[in-house]
């Protein structure tokens, strides 16, 4: 009876096995420098090196809010002088269910840089903000992202941005850099919630606002206006705060500060230092300017920590000062890159910003941010032109998707589809688990999504090819990353 019992045992074990054994279906995509461009991958290639990914789903972190990009004018506007067909696989490409599928998204309030000239929602010198409009809004901005709420099954939370007050609230009276007066604190806040109302007006839900795109911002470029964390947080906790509550938008998420993460832990001392000054604070807001590969996890732990219950997103990030090469591909994933820093950081700060491979970049800052609490990231603009605008300022940048509007011609860098490994499977309401490698010859973050699969994505910036095994619980599964790839893993449960 004891030898029948354990045969019993051992064969229900031996089930069990076989059941998580081949519970799991796998599909991996890839791109690379040698031409796969979010391909799916059916065979594995001979490669020397093994990399073994430990997955356990019973360790969850945080929860992700989304990825995506930006709304801006200047991409709203060449949207516009293409044809119809572009126009629409553009937005396909982002939004639809065969693209990226965007979640998580970005505008401006009032003019920015990425604009074709300056301007406010209001231009009279009323506290009360009578003559408030969104006009300038309509022929571009607004109709591009209806169009994407149309496209997207899932839908898309926005968070929206002022670079600058209305001149004539600030200290120098000037959309670049200056103060904005106290005596004007009650208008500016009144200022979101009619923005927000406007857009409402237009069937566009704002999910977020940040008080002030880089506060630290400068002096003498394109739309800014200065506050010191002090400032903003006051600001916020007197004025922003309450305004939003009285005015029925409580729900809106606020989110402070805005700008690179080399200062973000003063920020978060002083933005999280007790309820009162952080009560109405929903979370943090930060971009990558600050270095061209580094992506201070430590800063970003210590952010979390401080704050662990609010969202921690990053707003912004691109290729800036670079014109596009165009319908050159291997430009970017070549070591070529520079950015500002490369010519005007200061001395001491130069270390910070060496020549990059732009796609890495974007994959190395993704993987270390999530695997660091950042809960959401999103990209600059969505589409430049071959000069990297428009852009009033002249400020030229790099965009996911280039076009030739002249030429109704369509360019989907890399970069797209490096975006696109991320955004379309790790969806929001995902939850970044534990995963832990034998060696360091890859980055890598692995999410457990709300339908229960599985998303690791994979960076090998090697010249050569690596197995990648992976192992969760009993499961094994081995495949081949190429050499400079972006790889998603995607494991589904059989039905």
């Amino acid at each position: 009876m004891k030898k029948l019992v354990l045969a019993i045992f051992l064969i229900s074990i031996i089930m069990s096995c076989n059941q998580d054994t081949n519970k799991w279906v796998v599909d991996v995509y890839e791109t690379s420098a040698a031409g796969k461009k979010m391909s799916k991958v059916t065979e594995a290639n001979n490669a020397e090196k093994t990399v073994k990914i430990s997955i356990d789903t019973s360790i969850k972190y945080q929860t992700i809010t989304g990825i995506g990009g930006s709304f801006t004018e200047s991409s709203a506007y060449l949207l516009n002088k293409l044809g119809k067909e572009n126009r629409q696989k553009i937005l396909q490409a982002y939004f639809g269910d065969d693209g990226a599928r965007y979640s998580l998204t970005r505008t401006h309030m009032n003019s920015c840089d990425f604009s074709l000239s300056n301007y406010s929602y209001t231009l009279n010198k009323d506290k009360e903000l009578k003559d408030f409009s969104i006009a300038e809004d309509m022929d571009d901005l607004i109709p591009m992202i209806k169009d994407a709420i149309a496209i997207s099954s899932d839908g898309f939370k926005i968070i929206s941005s002022p670079w600058t007050a209305p001149p004539w609230m600030k200290d120098n009276n000037n959309y670049v850099g200056g103060k904005l007066l106290p005596e004007y604190y009650e208008s500016w806040a009144l200022f979101f919630s009619k923005y927000i109302d406007a857009y409402k007006k237009e069937g566009i839900d704002i999910w977020g606002i940040t008080v002030e795109n880089e506060p630290l911002g400068n002096g003498n470029n394109w739309e800014s206006m200065h506050f010191s964390a002090e400032e903003m947080t006051d600001f916020v906790a007197n004025h922003l705060g309450p305004s939003m509550e009285k005015n029925g938008h409580a729900n809106v998420n606020i989110l402070g500060y805005d700008q690179n993460r080399d200062h973000l832990k003063d920020w978060v001392d002083v933005m999280y230092k007790d309820e009162k000054s952080s009560k109405y604070m929903d979370g943090t807001a930060i971009h990558w300017y600050a270095s061209t590969y580094e992506v201070f996890p430590e800063v970003l732990q210590y952010a979390h920590n401080k704050a662990p219950g609010k969202y921690l997103i990053e707003t912004e990030g691109c290729v800036d000062a670079e014109i596009p090469h165009w319908q050159e591909d291997e430009w970017y994933w070549s070591k070529e890159a520079t950015d500002w820093g490369w010519d005007w950081a200061p001395e001491k700060e130069k270390p910070l910003h060496p020549k990059y491979v732009p796609v890495y970049r974007y994959a190395r800052d993704i993987i270390g941010c999530l695997n660091n609490w950042v809960d959401g990231w999103v990209d600059w603009n969505m589409v430049l032109d071959k000069q990297g605008g428009p852009n009033w300022f002249k400020n030229w940048c790099l965009a996911p998707v280039i076009v030739d509007p002249e030429e109704d011609e369509v360019y989907f860098t890399p970069m797209y589809y490096a975006m696109s490994h991320f955004s379309k499977y790790i969806r929001p309401g995902s939850q970044r688990i534990d995963m832990k490698m034998d060696n360091e010859e890859v980055l890598a973050t692995a999410v457990q999504n709300p339908d229960g699969s599985i998303a690791i994505a994979v960076l090998n910036e090697n010249e050569y090819p690596l197995k990648i095994q992976i192992e969760l619980d009993t499961f094994t599964k081995e495949v081949t990353i190429d050499a400079s790839a972006i790889q998603t893993i995607v494991l589904k449960e059989k039905s």
